[in-house]
């Protein structure tokens, strides 16, 4: 069973996101994968009920193997529900079915998830694969930001969804400069580009808020539009109301940024640090600024990969421990059966995979086979050291550049310390 309902929002959707992607890796051959989702308003019974019948039902289906194993799997799924009274808080999802392992072998698997939202529908189905659609959901950010950088040359704009910027789209205008060609008078010049200016602010206005407008339940996750460019061409902007009346009222502040392209969401996300004070991606990326200024310094107080970071974390010297959310690697203790001999390691565990398919090898002193002995999850090993030394634990989104740093280049494994130690 999978509860990640009492979990700090960032473990939380670390939690998730890596139990939806081992799910979507499972595979099956034909419609044997049965995803049921399970409101908090229904009845068990009346679940029980229909799955009853479905299992009559699978008497219709031709293949032999195919109805095996969908009747397997809803005999499995039926002696779970038979624990329930009714459904939890927010509902429950079963995932249940014959998947594909390796080779021609098959194994039916059988996994309850309690979301983190209440889910609002009622599902059976059987595929090839399981149903997560309505789990990924859960996944989008609630609250949305919308970003407009804009001079009189280009504007381009985008959101900003949790901790990662999106660009959508941007325009180039027309405006002369401002140098007039010959022949012509400089008032009529002057007026002219005044006109070209108008013209563009306004198509700039009008797709702006067309894309902003269209975003689902606007009224309810549109938090607010920054605003950036040089002076005085995001006043100008502002103050001539472009923006439809609805994305006008929720302009959260006017901000300096020397990029008008794709270049100057980001420019000016950071610009509006202030501004957006609360928010995970100002939080992270200030910790990412913090770690990788340190890490320069002649008197480094950083450190980073697993090996590094374990020592201070077993030291007591790490004030903040950075982990990627991308981070997809288990702890293994291995141990030797004959003569007792054990090591630890740490294995990168793909999505679809388990440690199950992992070459433990031979024993280095008595050449018997090795066999996995514990396995813990490196976020969970990791953050148990950091609690015995009272560190704080930042998981890290790769969804802004500073993030995506950590994981390229320093493992998704770093560490702020208390003070210097040498490792």
């Amino acid at each position: 069973m999978t509860n990640i309902e009492e979990m700090e929002p960032a473990r939380l959707r670390y939690e998730f996101k890596k139990m939806l992607e081992r799910l979507e890796a499972k595979q099956g051959s034909g419609t044997e994968l049965i995803s049921l989702y399970i409101p908090p308003d229904k009845q068990i019974f009346d679940v029980t009920a229909q799955l009853r019948d479905e299992f009559g039902q699978c008497s219709n289906i031709k293949s032999k193997q195919t109805r095996t194993n969908v009747q397997s799997a809803i005999s499995s799924i039926l002696s779970r529900l038979k624990y329930f009274k009714k459904p939890p808080e927010n509902g429950m999802a079963v995932f249940c079915g014959t998947v594909n392992t390796i080779g021609d072998r098959t194994d039916l698997q059988c996994e309850i998830v309690y979301p983190p939202e209440p889910l609002g529908m009622y599902m059976y189905r059987c595929s090839s694969n399981f149903e997560l659609e309505p789990l990924k959901a859960m996944l989008e950010e609630k609250y949305v930001y919308g970003l407009l950088v804009i001079d009189r040359r280009e504007a381009y704009w985008g959101f900003l969804r949790g901790n990662r910027i999106e660009p959508i789209s941007g325009s180039t205008s027309t405006v002369p400069g401002k140098q007039r060609k010959g022949g012509q008078s400089s008032v009529r010049f002057e007026r002219l580009r005044l006109i070209a200016i108008n013209e563009f602010y306004k198509k700039v206005g009008d797709h702006a808020s067309d894309v902003f407008l269209a975003e689902k339940d606007f009224f309810e996750r549109f938090k607010g539009l920054l605003i950036g460019g040089p002076s005085p061409t995001k006043e100008e902007f502002y103050e001539g109301n472009y923006l439809h009346h609805e994305v006008q009222k929720r302009v959260l502040g006017l901000f300096d940024v020397a990029y008008t392209n794709e270049s100057g969401l980001g420019e000016l996300v950071d610009a509006a640090q202030d501004a957006l004070k609360g928010i995970e991606v100002v939080k992270e990326k200030e910790l990412m600024t913090r770690f990788l200024r340190e890490l320069v310094k002649d008197d480094s107080v950083a450190a980073y990969g697993e090996e590094s970071v374990r020592r201070n974390l077993e030291m007591g010297a790490v004030d903040i421990l950075l982990l990627s959310d991308r981070l997809r690697e288990s702890r293994l203790r291995i141990k030797c059966g004959s003569c007792g001999y054990t090591e630890e390691r740490t294995i990168r565990v793909e999505p679809g995979k388990t440690t199950k398919d992992f070459e433990t090898g031979s024993c280095p002193q008595c050449s018997a086979p090795l066999q996995i002995e514990e396995e813990v999850d490196i976020i969970d090993e990791l953050t148990a050291l950091a609690d015995q030394s009272g560190t704080k634990v930042e998981i890290i989104s790769d969804e802004f550049e500073e993030g995506s740093v950590l994981y390229s280049a320093f493992g998704g494994i770093a560490a702020i310390l208390r003070y210097r130690t040498g490792y």
